[in-house]
């Protein structure tokens, strides 16, 4: 019988991850590197990005692991990057969309701290999967994963510019989708329901409790469900993947 759902293909695969330096990003990095994954991970905290790195290293000695301190809202470092990994791979096989930031109400704040979420959280998406494609329409496949929030369908009060971004993401992802198709490049939305990273600036020992009593997921359920779409048949298009805690109310 065949075998629909194979890690074996993603051997050497070459996957960037943006945002990979905590929460979801670092345990999908920690995962990946397991099946033979070549990594390229980029965070904005050149520490974070360190120890980061000394871990998936120090688990994985043979792993291929490049990193890149760089802000997803700034096109210069885009450009680095993308020269980078030309230089290192020539090419790319795998884009996980995750670098993303947290934001309430537009009621706080001002022009320039919107500016910046909406840069990060949806422009930085956007030129990631543009540049991704320059990469996999030459090469004639690829895949490209954004992680979007069911914020775009719940639409909490006081968090209307985080709700924004998420929903403009739910859009582009469907439209961009359909732009690719046709160069055999999958584009898969994840949107999780609440998860334990730093995003969530509450106590440890609340999200601990969290997890405890099923109201938040824990990094490594997305990450799964990351590796779980990409070991997909090559004729399977996961589209959109919503994953809520058991017990949390959405």
């Amino acid at each position: 019988m065949e075998n629909l759902f194979s890690t074996v293909k993603l051997a050497q695969k070459r996957a960037l991850i943006t945002g990979g330096t905590s929460g979801i990003g670092l345990a999908t990095a920690l995962l990946l590197v397991k099946y033979g994954i070549r990594l390229y991970i980029i965070g904005r905290d050149e520490e974070k990005l360190e120890k980061a790195l000394e871990k998936l290293k120090g688990e994985h000695e043979e792993a291929e692991v490049y990193g890149m301190c760089a802000d997803v809202a700034d096109p210069e470092d885009l450009s680095r990057l993308f020269e980078s990994i030309d230089k290192n791979w020539g090419g790319l096989d795998i884009l996980i969309n995750n670098a993303g930031l947290g934001y309430g109400s537009i009621l706080n704040g001002h022009y320039q701290d919107w500016e910046y979420i909406v840069k990060t959280n949806l422009l930085g998406y956007i030129a990631c999967c543009h540049e991704a494609v320059l990469h996999m329409t030459k090469q004639g496949s690829g895949h490209i994963i954004c992680i979007g929030s069911m914020s775009a369908d719940t639409r909490e009060e006081e968090s209307s510019l985080y709700v924004a971004t998420k929903s403009a993401l739910q859009g582009f992802s469907e439209s961009f989708r359909k732009e690719v198709n046709g160069q055999n490049i999958h584009v898969t939305l994840i949107e999780p329901g609440s998860v334990a990273t730093p995003m969530h600036k509450i106590a440890e020992a609340e999200k601990q409790h969290q997890l405890e009593e099923l109201t938040m997921l824990h990094s490594n359920d997305i990450a799964r469900s990351i590796l779980y779409v990409l070991s997909q048949s090559e004729r399977c298009a996961i589209v959109d993947l919503k994953i809520k805690p058991l017990k949390q109310l959405i």
